[in-house]
Formats: C-alpha cells, sequence, structure tokens
C-alpha cells in the first residue's frame, strides 16, 4: 500500500477514526490530534450525568460501588476520587517488556476516540490532559504482560492512566522518567480523578485494537509484497500464467481469489519469461499454480479483519455505559475483547500461510531438481554454499510461525473470584499476531532475494511490475556471485519490504 504524504492533524469524533490514521499518529510524533467541538459537548453533557449520579448518591457500578466481585459494596460520596485513584495503582500489575512506543500511542488515541463518543462520564479536562500528552510526546511505558482481554485490557491501560497521576514512568524526548518529571518536562501537571473516571480509562480494548491496527497496517504491506515477489518466481521458473486467467477464477467467485490473479497478472505484464502451458510443461506446482486460491483467501481474510478491527476503532467498550438521552445507565460486557480475539487468531493463520507457501517457491529455487537451475543459485556450487541456508532459515521461521499460529482466543482462566467468569485473550492473540507478520516479512524477503538470483541467470524481458521489484532490490543488493554474509543482504531485503517499497 502507497503511503501517502503525512497528515499533520487528525480530528476525533468517536466515529471516523480509520487504521490509516491510527498508525499515521502512532508512527509519527509530530501528528497531532483533536476533539471536535461536537465531540467536547457530548462529553460535557454525560459528564454532567455522573456528577448527578454522585450528588443523589445513586447505586451504580464502578461509579458509587467497588469493582468486579466488589460491586456490592457502596462507596461513599466522599470517598469516590480515592475509589478510582486506588483503581489505578491497584490494576497497574502488567509485567515484561515494554510495549513499542508506536503501540502506546495508538492505545492513547483509540482511548480517547471512545471518550469522546459522550458515553463515558469523563470529565473534558481529564481528556484533554490525555490529548496533551499524545500531542506532546509524554508515553507511558506499559508493560506488555497482563492482559486477560476482559474486562478489557485493564492492566496495560492501568499503567498508561498512572502517568496522568504523576505516577509510574513515562518516556519523553529519548528519555525514561518517572512520570510526574515527564509531564513537568512537557509542561503539563498531573490530575485527581473523579467519580467513574478511573474505570472510563482503563475499561475497554484498546492495547489488542491498537496492537491490530498496526498489525493491519503493516498485513496489507506484506500481501501485496507477497504478490509481486510471487511473480518474481514465476518468472524465475518460467511458470505459466494462464493459471491467472479470470475464466478459471470467474467460475469460483471468491473476490481475494480473482483480485490476486488479476494482481499476479498486471505484475507479469509484458514479461517474456514465462510460458504457455506444455511449452515447457503442462502445469505448474501447486506453490504457483495455486497461487490466487491462497494468497485470495488472506487477502479475503485481511479484508474480514481490516472490517471488524474499523469498527472497534470506533465502538464504546467500556462498563457501565452512560446514555443521557434516556437517562439509563447499563452495565453491560461491550469490554469483553472476543470479536478482536478471534479475528486476531484468524488472521495470525491468514498471513502464516503466505510465508508457508512463499518458502515452498523459495525452495523450487534453490533444488537444480526441481528448477533446472544452479543448485543453490550459485554459479560455482562447491567452493560456494549460495543461498543453501537461506531456505533453512526460512523452514526455521515457517515452524517458528506454526507455533505461534496456535489460537490465544480458544482459552480462558476465570478472574475476580469468577464473577469475571469467561476472557477472551486477545491482546495475547493480537501480540503473537505481530510476531507472526513480522516472521513473514522475513521469509519473504528471503524469496525476494532468491528470486532476484534465479532471474540473473535468464534471459528476456521482466514483466511490468516484476521489472521494477528487481531494480529495487539491486539498487542496495548485487548479485551473489561468491559467497559472503547472507544475514546482511536477507536484512536488507526484509527492510524493503517492511517499508513498503515494493507497493509504492
Amino acid at each position: 500500500m502507497e503511503k501517502t504524504t503525512m497528515m499533520q492533524s487528525v480530528l476525533l469524533n468517536g466515529e471516523q477514526l480509520t487504521i490509516e490514521q491510527v498508525t499515521e499518529v502512532a508512527r509519527n510524533v509530530g501528528v497531532t490530534i483533536d476533539l471536535t467541538e461536537e465531540a467536547r459537548e457530548r462529553v460535557k453533557v454525560s459528564r454532567g450525568m455522573v456528577e448527578k449520579m454522585v450528588d443523589e448518591q445513586r447505586v451504580v457500578y464502578g461509579i458509587t460501588t467497588g469493582f468486579g466481585k466488589f460491586s456490592d459494596v457502596v462507596i461513599s460520596k466522599e470517598d469516590v476520587s480515592d475509589l478510582q485513584e486506588n483503581l489505578i495503582i491497584s490494576h497497574a500489575c502488567g509485567m515484561g517488556q515494554p510495549y513499542p512506543q508506536e503501540v502506546v500511542r495508538a492505545m492513547m488515541v483509540l482511548r480517547i476516540n471512545a471518550l469522546s463518543k459522550g458515553f463515558s462520564g469523563i470529565r473534558p479536562e481529564t481528556l484533554t490532559l490525555l490529548l496533551a500528552m499524545v500531542n506532546n510526546g509524554v508515553h507511558p511505558i506499559i508493560p506488555q504482560q497482563g492482559s486477560l482481554g476482559a474486562s478489557g485490557d485493564l492492566a496495560p491501560l492501568a499503567h498508561m492512566v498512572l502517568v496522568m497521576l504523576g505516577r509510574g514512568e513515562a518516556e519523553y524526548k529519548g528519555q525514561r522518567l518517572p512520570g510526574k518529571d515527564a509531564l513537568q518536562a512537557a509542561g503539563l501537571s498531573p490530575i485527581r480523578l473523579q467519580a467513574k473516571e478511573g474505570l472510563a480509562l482503563i475499561n475497554g480494548t484498546q492495547a489488542m485494537t491498537a496492537l491490530l491496527c498496526l498489525a493491519l497496517y503493516d498485513a496489507r504491506i506484506a500481501m501485496e509484497s507477497a504478490e509481486l515477489i510471487a511473480a518474481m518466481t514465476v518468472e524465475a521458473l518460467r511458470g505459466i500464467p494462464k493459471a491467472f486467467d479470470p475464466q478459471l477464477h470467474a467460475v469460483r467467485p471468491h473476490p481475494g481469489q480473482q483480485e490476486s490473479a488479476r494482481i499476479l497478472l498486471s505484475h507479469l505484464e509484458g514479461s517474456e519469461r514465462t510460458t504457455a502451458q506444455g511449452q515447457l510443461r503442462v502445469q505448474d506446482p501447486y506453490s504457483l499454480r495455486c497461487l490466487p486460491q491462497v494468497h485470495g483467501a488472506t487477502r479475503d481474510t485481511l479484508n474480514y479483519v481490516w472490517q471488524t478491527v474499523s469498527r472497534e476503532c470506533n465502538s464504546v467498550t467500556d462498563n457501565p455505559i452512560l446514555f443521557p438521552e434516556t437517562g439509563d445507565v447499563i452495565s453491560g460486557g461491550n469490554f469483553h475483547g472476543q470479536p478482536m480475539a478471534l479475528v486476531a487468531d484468524f488472521l495470525a493463520i491468514a498471513m502464516a500461510e503466505l510465508a508457508n507457501i512463499s518458502e515452498r517457491r523459495t525452495e523450487r529455487l534453490v533444488n537444480p531438481q526441481l528448477s533446472g537451475l544452479p543448485a543453490f543459485l550459485t554459479p560455482n556450487g562447491g567452493l560456494h554454499s549460495g543461498f543453501m541456508i537461506t531456505q533453512y532459515v526460512a523452514a526455521s521461521i515457517v515452524s517458528e510461525n506454526k507455533v505461534l499460529c496456535h489460537p490465544a482466543s480458544v482459552d480462558s482462566i476465570p478472574s475476580s473470584a469468577n464473577q469475571e467468569d469467561h476472557v477472551s485473550m486477545g491482546t495475547t492473540a493480537a501480540r503473537k499476531l505481530r510476531s507472526v507478520i513480522d516472521n513473514v516479512c522475513k521469509v519473504l524477503g528471503i524469496e525476494y532475494l532468491a528470486a532476484a538470483q534465479a532471474i540473473d541467470f535468464g534471459t528476456g524481458a521482466l514483466g511490468k511490475g516484476t521489472a521494477k521489484a528487481y531494480e529495487e532490490l539491486r539498487q542496495v543488493i548485487p548479485r551473489l556471485v561468491e559467497d559472503r554474509e547472507m544475514h546482511i543482504d536477507m536484512a536488507k531485503a526484509e527492510q524493503l519490504i517492511k517499508d513498503g517499497v515494493l507497493v509504492r
């Protein structure tokens, strides 16, 4: 996917935030965010509803009661502020390595967007502080482990809120500082939470959704790169593009399959490296012939997950939810991460298949019994090993992905004294997904190198798309003539894919 010119600001209203915008804010500290006036007004109205309930001493979950198993403990008006601060302090139990800055920023913008819908009862000044932290580059240190994915991402989001209280730690301009010091360095001041605010800030799916947004953006780049690299391999092995004929795919009309076939033909347009049916062989092996069917299934999955996560980006996922128009306060389960957990596992499986079939194509490129090319793509085999071990590495990474694709969403461990007796494990699923996509780019990078090397042993014009991809690689990585440290080439090829060079 072509990366557009960096946007300067994003306006949030709880309704129209896109995955592209989340990614842009997450990866570019210079992009600012703000609320629309309509969103600010909605926040004020829902806050007024909370304050009225506190004044009337109504018994409402999380506002004048404890949390989880303590929901039957009524809290006095004098203690509601302490209740919210204690919630944050006690729930900040994350462990492990901290999330990268981009994930933290994505979490923050997603939480702000959800709160801006006006169903959560947060004070405008509290939301303003969170906005200012994003815009001034104050990034809380948030450990990666500890979320069950219901009631939302409690532990990760609690670490985010700690900094708002002048507690915890944050990164500011490359320095890891105590939360209070980071705020002060950015010209900001901590707040004291009031009724409902702690719960409104941490009861949601924003950690898993942040991970999914970034994963989806990268998955789309990997998807399009895989099509182009596969087309290069078709040329290197003198494959038969008739298998991509639209007539064939019209009679099995899966949209992704049809799109993949169309894209492959587009990349191969004008190629002198491919063959007709029966010219060299009647049929190609599955890793070439079934490209539209395999890649297309991944493409359909990617599109489905994109739609599902896009909805979640603009959803209210805390509890209880306030409805100012009717005056209702409803305790429900919108914080449950099951929709995100299932699609994270589904996408991990679908993306892993891009690497599975890529590794099989790499094996065909380096195996002289299958390719008709010099063994391991080296002109002086025996003295030199060429691409021999690159296929080993691809196989190792593909095997690792198979372990990572074990679904997290089928697991559930009850919590809060069995009050919260089914959880999603969605954040674990989303974390694994990011690792799978990272591995996919590595395996595709290996095929990219091997396909270009194989092309160098042949003659004839390359296709419209493949010629460009070949030139992009050769600008940074020369043809392999003698053995060299291949890990350097592999890292460069991987980075070309991640940078979106093949989909510009």
